[in-house]
Formats: C-alpha cells, sequence, structure tokens
C-alpha cells in the first residue's frame, strides 16, 4: 500500500470524523461553527484529493477504494447527528426523510458498483456530473444545518433544509440514472 499526499487527505477526512461528532457534542458557543467548518474542510479535501490524484498522476487503486468510503462516512455522520439535533416528531420527519434517501441511495449506488466491477461492467456506473452536484448540494445543506447560525443575515438552517431537500431530489436522479445505465447488465 502506498501513501501519497492525495492518500493522507483522504486519510485525513476519515480523521475528522471523531472531530466532528466531538464539536457537535460539544457544549460551547463556538462549537457549532467549529463543527461545521471541520465539515467544510473534510468537503474541500474531498475535492482535492481527487484533483491531486488526477493531476500529479498518482491515483491508487486503494486510494480509489478509500476516497468513497471516507466521502460516505463523513455524509452518513453528519446526516445522523443533524437528524439526532432534531429529534420531535414534526422536525425529525423532515431531516430523516432526505437522509434516509441519501444513505439508501449511497448504499444501494456502492453495491450496484461493486457487483458491476466483478462482472467486469463498472463503466456503465462510473460517476458522472450530475453525481458531482448532487454532491455539491449535499455538502452544502450539510454545512448550512451544522453551522445553524444566520450566515450572512441568511438563516442557514432552512436553507440547509431546501438544499438537503435539493440535494435528495438530485440524490434520487441520479440514482436512477445509475440503475437505467445498468439495467442491460441486471436484466440477464
Amino acid at each position: 500500500m502506498r501513501y501519497n499526499l492525495p492518500t493522507l487527505l483522504t486519510l485525513m477526512r476519515i480523521a475528522l470524523i471523531p472531530v466532528l461528532v466531538l464539536l457537535f457534542y460539544l457544549d460551547q458557543a463556538w462549537s457549532a461553527m467549529a463543527c461545521a467548518f471541520t465539515f467544510a474542510l473534510a468537503a474541500v479535501t474531498d475535492w482535492l484529493d481527487g484533483y491531486l490524484a488526477r493531476r500529479m498522476g498518482e491515483t491508487t487503486r486503494f486510494g480509489a477504494f478509500l476516497d468513497p468510503v471516507a466521502d460516505k462516512l463523513m455524509v452518513a455522520t453528519a446526516l445522523l447527528l443533524i437528524v439526532d439535533r432534531n429529534p420531535t416528531q414534526y422536525e425529525g420527519v423532515w431531516l430523516a426523510v432526505p437522509a434516509m434517501i441519501i444513505v439508501g441511495r449511497e448504499i444501494t449506488i456502492s453495491a450496484l458498483r461493486e457487483w458491476m466491477a466483478e462482472i467486469g461492467a463498472s463503466a456503465k456506473v462510473a460517476v458522472n456530473m450530475l453525481g458531482k452536484v448532487k454532491t455539491t448540494a449535499q455538502m452544502g445543506a450539510l454545512f448550512l444545518l451544522l453551522y445553524q447560525a444566520p450566515l450572512f443575515g441568511l438563516p442557514s438552517i432552512e436553507l440547509g433544509v431546501v438544499c438537503l431537500y435539493i440535494a435528495s431530489v438530485l440524490t434520487l436522479w441520479s440514482m436512477v440514472i445509475y440503475l437505467r445505465a445498468a439495467r442491460p447488465v441486471l436484466n440477464k
């Protein structure tokens, strides 16, 4: 196993998960902001590690495996924390439904990609531009929901919920596209 800068950035993203959880539950006036910016740092490393791996010619099998795992761990953790913060029946449902959609899609598409790779058809379910747009909306939503305080005078929680629903729609849309692409192979 070879460690390079992109892989180290991915490992750092995983290492930030317990920091995110600690900051989330820390009872300090600054902790929500620190938690949100920790998540933002992780989101930036998600983009940066892939960019650097391609730019520097440092792509590895381990990095290709670890990057999506780190992404899914960070997103699932943030979603669980946000839903945990809003346990009441009314608020919880409005956050739990998109959280379930996002996590369910990630599990489904990860399993699909793994299976497609086993049968040599992974190119049919390669990452596409819609997936990148979905990820951007998702990361923005999670940042806003973790931040909690008004941001530039705008209500971050309400904006975060709207962005989370946009991300959920994009999530379902991208899942349909991936499943359609895999359909010929799935129907055999």
